[in-house]
């Protein structure tokens, strides 16, 4: 069960593309599905919603995304270019207004000094807009850290949105 607070925040977002008639795609790696299960939650978004993408591997990013392999074996999945690259290939692939991506280390393994557990890149590609990228380094367990990357894609969304007025 989401928190309600999510579940509110998911609810503003979807007003707020509504606003600018714009429908949205989600390409989520280290949340699994979580944002689009957070959008869908709320009734109304099947006008808004185009597509999820959960591409796990990555294989995936780069045969459903268009995600250079070759950028991946250089610099790994998670990464900014990485985010970018898949934000713009959902939205590409959808034909969304926007399109929201995650990618980054939930946990409990797989951190490293340069990519510690709770490293998560989000990139929001908004047709006619720069692509719009961050990272952040989330404390807790796997659970809190896609929650919180849940949280900051919201953010992301809605920061994209007010800066492309």
């Amino acid at each position: 069960m989401l928190p309600a607070t999510t579940l509110d925040d998911a609810q503003r977002l979807l007003a707020a593309l509504q606003a600018r008639d714009l429908t949205l795609a989600t390409a989520e790696s280290c949340t699994g599905g979580l944002i689009a299960a957070a959008l869908t939650a709320i009734p109304g978004y099947s006008a808004t919603m185009l597509a999820g993408y959960v591409t796990y591997s990555n294989e995936a990013k780069t045969r459903m995304l268009g995600v250079p392999a070759p950028m991946i074996e250089a610099i790994g999945a998670v990464s900014e270019p990485v985010a970018r690259q898949m934000a713009e290939g959902a939205a590409r692939d959808s034909g969304a207004g926007v399109a929201i991506s995650c990618t980054g280390i939930a946990g409990p393994s797989g951190g490293s000094a340069a990519k510690p557990v709770g490293l998560v890149h989000l990139a929001c590609a908004l047709r006619g807009a720069p692509t719009l990228a961050e990272h952040h380094i989330f404390p807790g367990d796997r659970t809190a850290i896609r929650a919180a990357t849940v949280t900051a894609a919201f953010a992301l969304i809605r920061r994209a949105l007010e800066t492309s007025r």
